[in-house]
């Protein structure tokens, strides 16, 4: 970009605002921004067109700043449209090419198109956005780009969504509507929808029993029901549900008890709704209740203010426009009772349910997933020194109960075995003498066993006196993972800082013991988003992928030792016979969790991987394998459509074992491709060495850069 020219877009329009703000809108896209004064200064210095290089030092010294975050900005108010590259004949020929499918059509349609598939933002009245500054601007690991399909509660949401992604390395992109708008979902390409509360919410406490057939949540089932098969037939992103929040008044009080009463009414919605999800894949429903009633939903709903089923919040009332005191007359009262109640922060209920949309879109789109949770022992599964103290505890059923204060370590165990169970492997690092701990982490017949870790529960240990950093690097190494795929726990400030600063890619807790076991089981990089039979195997098979690398490092002959292991590769194409959503959902987790011998990094949605299986050019491939140390389950998968091989993945666990040759076999082998030759891609990472010679290796040959060709189906099988 340095050696380019920027100009200010003829469509980039600034309005400045009376709070010294500004709002930047395109004028043909309609994508809208409030921008700080400085930003708003930035975009004007391009009104004369002027070098990137040349203009990058003269704003650092006119806004007394670092190149380096508005070198960002600008990337970003040109990725907007409002800066760019093109002269303004060039740019006014894109935008008519943008816009050509007007030709015998209503062009006053096709620009409103045009403008809703670029949009980004929500209802200009429903906006709610603080200004972008210069610093706001940096580099992000990740960009999202999502839908919100909904009413007020949910678009005014679209600015706090943004800032918690920020806050979590994640440029998010959002475009709001409202549900009726379901055509946008087909008008550009989204990595999630996200649908608010429907309009029918209202029926759901109307009338007696018998004026809906005994069930209240029929109508707004049936409404949302509607709204996902339109989505889905444009759309295979996954799609994220709101549940209604919990009423916090009754409006009959006591009295409206059983299961037709106004609370239970939207409970069992909530239920049907989440029945509804599970009949699709990639369809899940956010637990609003559930996020609203941690913050205090007294504060967040107004239904003990203005409406039964508004559901918005009460901070609104803080928030509206002077004009509409003419309904009340203009006489209200005084409104600084409301703020006290609300703790002075209106649009709380915004960021509260920000936080619970960012962290289901994490879970559901695998964004900084952790693999391993490292901990250290002394002072986190146990109080004090072990080997001061002799042993894990000195408890017993007649000193206390299991949840007094030993429970506090009871837990944090309890929610280390439950991560274990998601596929989350578990290894320990400790400053102390190994046989000593080993020898002292015994637990007595009276403890509950099954809630407690033993050292065998761990796949890699690093007990010693040497350096945590570089034992947890060692760790890392060990088992093939790249550092941000960890997740570090130490009760010692030292030891967590020293970690920060020498391993700034480890995620690291221990800060509060008191919120360590919360933390732990709601974390949304360590949840997986199903759990697979081959997710609970987990640390089992990669206990024997290490055994085996312990035997291989002792033996000479790799052929003799692969030989001597007895692998036993099975290749099995999906069919809809055999493609059962237990199935799919381990091909998409394995797609979607392998680094290293991953071919392309293309991942599927489980629509996308069925409609692959069903199409008469798609192809799922996958490899099964044992061998005398563990049966490693399905450990590969090839997804073909058309003659092209999309991705081609292969778990750590078993690189070097030849599986990759069996499953390229058979792609190869498959009869039936119309295709006269069958091409694959390799997209280079920094992480998937093993995969670059995939092809090569086994008789493609090159034609592009990473791209590579051979016949199909068998004659090349064997080359």
């Amino acid at each position: 970009m340095s050696q380019v020219t920027l100009r200010r877009s003829r469509y980039a329009h600034l309005i400045d605002l009376p709070d010294g703000s500004a709002l930047a809108i395109h004028a043909v896209s309609q994508a809208r921004l409030k921008i700080s004064c400085e930003v708003a200064e930035l975009l004007r210095f391009f009104d004369e067109p002027t070098p990137f290089k040349t203009a990058l030092s003269q704003l650092a010294a006119i806004l007394g700043a670092d190149q380096e975050p508005i070198r960002t900005c600008l990337g970003e108010l040109t990725d907007r449209g409002l800066l760019t590259e093109q002269d303004p004949e060039t740019e006014a020929a894109e935008t008519a090419l943008g816009l050509a499918e007007t030709q015998g059509r209503d062009p006053v349609e096709i620009l409103d198109k045009y403008r809703r598939t670029r949009m980004e933002g929500a209802h200009p009245y429903w906006s709610v956005a603080a200004p972008r500054t210069v610093a706001d601007s940096r580099a992000f690991r990740h960009r999202i780009d999502i839908l919100l399909l909904g009413d007020c509660d949910l678009q005014m949401e679209t600015d706090f969504l943004r800032r918690e992604a920020e806050r979590r390395g994640i440029d998010l992109r959002a475009a709001a509507s409202f549900p009726a708008d379901t055509a946008l979902a087909g008008e550009r390409k989204q990595d999630a929808i996200l649908i608010g509360a429907l309009q029918s919410r209202h029926a759901i406490v109307a009338g007696d029993p018998e004026h809906h057939g005994g069930d209240p949540a029929r109508v707004y089932v049936d409404d949302m029901e509607t709204m996902l098969n339109k989505l889905r037939a444009l759309s295979s992103a996954p799609i994220l549900i709101d549940g209604l929040p919990e009423p916090t008044v009754q409006p009959l009080g006591f009295a409206d008890r059983g299961s037709h009463s106004h609370r239970n009414r939207i409970r069992r919605t909530n239920l049907a709704l989440s029945e509804l999800a599970e009949r699709y894949t990639d369809v899940f429903l956010v637990d609003t209740a559930a996020a609203l009633g941690e913050a205090g939903s007294v504060a967040l709903l107004d239904d003990g203010l203005v409406s039964f089923t508004h559901f918005g919040s009460p901070g609104w009332m803080l928030q509206r426009p002077s004009d509409e005191r003419a309904a009340v007359h203009h006489q209200f009262p005084d409104m600084q009772p409301l703020a006290d109640h609300l703790g002075g922060d209106p649009y709380r209920r915004e960021a509260v349910m920000a936080r619970a949309h960012m962290d289901v879109l994490v879970t559901v789109l695998g964004v900084d997933r952790k693999k391993c949770v490292i901990v250290d022992l002394d002072g986190v599964l146990w109080p004090g020194v072990l080997a001061e103290t002799g042993s894990p505890f000195a408890w017993g059923p007649d000193v206390s109960s299991a949840n007094s204060f030993v429970g506090l370590y009871f837990g944090i165990h309890e929610a280390l075995l439950m991560l274990r169970r998601r596929g989350i492997l578990l290894a320990c690092v400790s400053k102390n003498d190994e046989e000593t701990v080993r020898r002292l982490w015994q637990y007595g017949q009276h403890y509950p066993r099954h809630r407690l870790l033993t050292p065998d529960h761990f796949v890699c240990t690093r007990i010693n006196w040497g350096d945590k950093a570089a034992n947890i690097q060692s760790i890392a190494d060990e088992l093939g993972f790249s550092l941000d795929a960890f997740l570090f726990v130490d009760d010692s400030e030292r030891e967590r800082e020293r970690v920060r600063h020498a391993l700034p890619d480890i995620a690291v807790l221990g800060e509060d013991l008191f919120a360590l076991r919360r933390a732990l089981l709601t974390d949304p990089r360590l949840q997986p988003v199903r759990l697979t039979e081959e997710a609970g195997q987990r640390s089992a098979l990669v206990k024997a992928q290490l055994d085996r690398s312990r035997l291989r490092n002792a033996v000479a002959d790799d052929a003799g030792f692969v030989a001597s292991l007895n692998v036993v590769a099975t290749v099995e194409r999906l069919t809809a016979g055999n493609a059962t959503e237990p199935v799919l959902s381990r091909v998409a987790e394995l797609v979607a969790r392998t680094t290293q011998f991953n071919a392309t990094g293309r991942t599927f949605t489980l629509d996308e991987l069925r409609r692959i299986t069903d199409a008469p050019t798609g192809r799922v491939f996958v490899l099964r394998m044992r061998d005398r140390l563990a049966d490693h389950g399905l450990v590969g998968v090839a997804v073909v459509r058309a003659g092209e091989i999309l991705n081609f993945v292969l778990s750590c666990r078993v690189i070097g074992l030849g599986g990759e040759r069996a499953l390229l076999d058979a792609v190869l082998a498959d009869h039936g491709w119309d295709e006269p030759v069958l091409t694959g891609r390799i997209v280079q990472t920094d992480r998937n060495m093993p995969v670059r010679h995939l092809y090569a290796a086994h008789g493609f040959q090159v034609v592009d850069e990473g791209y590579w060709r051979t016949k199909a189906p068998a004659d090349m099988a064997h080359a």
